[in-house]
């Protein structure tokens, strides 16, 4: 191996997009911030990932208590399950 490598010539390699995943720029509150991170911290998780799970949920609120869930509801459900378990690598 040598001690020292030029790199004045190298190119950055492609990133890989992940699939189904678009990155923005979003201007959020610190302490909006603040408390995803913290909550990610005591549970062991991404705080961006936490902030997409409540929009998700702000996306598609719970059903009513009482209140039947549709066939359409549930396909939907069961779709983002499956994707959830087969992702690729």
């Amino acid at each position: 191996m040598r001690k020292v490598y030029d790199f004045g010539r190298g190119k950055r390699g492609a990133v890989i997009a992940a699939a189904g995943k678009t990155r923005i720029t979003i201007m959020l509150d610190d302490d909006v911030i603040q408390h995803f991170r913290e909550l990610a911290e005591s549970q062991g998780t991404g705080y961006q990932t936490m902030i997409n799970a409540a929009l998700r949920n702000a996306m598609n609120p719970p059903a009513e208590p009482g209140k039947p869930i549709t066939a359409a509801a549930l396909r939907k459900v069961i779709r983002e399950e499956l994707s959830m378990l087969w992702k690729p690598a």
